[in-house]
């Protein structure tokens, strides 16, 4: 399987190791343990975004092109798509770094996530318009 190894969308929001704790019962990092890592760095861009808590509502799509190994560096880089009145959606892409020494990164997974804000009573509220635009 080749997979189109272009630069990664967005901003680096999270860098962590993949850990032996971390893999599924074949030795390969569990999915589920990569998508709670992309999910927290889309949870820390939209709460920038937001000025408040965020709350994950959706996942649209997950591709899981390669699989992540015990001892990569897993980067998760997020990109802000579109904001709502309430609600926002973010492309997160995995690379991760197999070669330390060489920095060749390596995309593993991507996907769409929506996120939407939310007040201490955990009811959503409007997102602050963007003072950049």
């Amino acid at each position: 399987m080749t997979i189109e190894q272009d630069a990664p969308a967005g901003e680096l929001v999270l860098r962590t190791l993949a850990m032996p704790a971390d893999t599924n019962p074949s030795g390969d990092i569990f999915g589920g343990w990569l998508l709670s890592q992309m999910d927290i760095a889309g949870g820390l861009l939209a709460k920038q975004r937001a000025g408040s808590r965020v709350a994950t509502v959706a996942v649209e799509t997950m591709t899981f092109h390669l699989p992540v190994f015990v001892g990569d560096v897993v980067c998760c880089y997020a990109e802000l798509l579109k904001t709502g009145r309430t609600s926002m959606t973010i492309r997160i892409q995995a690379w991760v770094i197999r070669d330390a020494y060489r920095a060749t990164r390596i995309k593993v997974t991507e996907g769409i996530f929506t996120y939407v804000a939310i007040d201490s009573d955990r009811r959503p509220r409007e997102i602050p318009a963007d003072d950049d635009g």
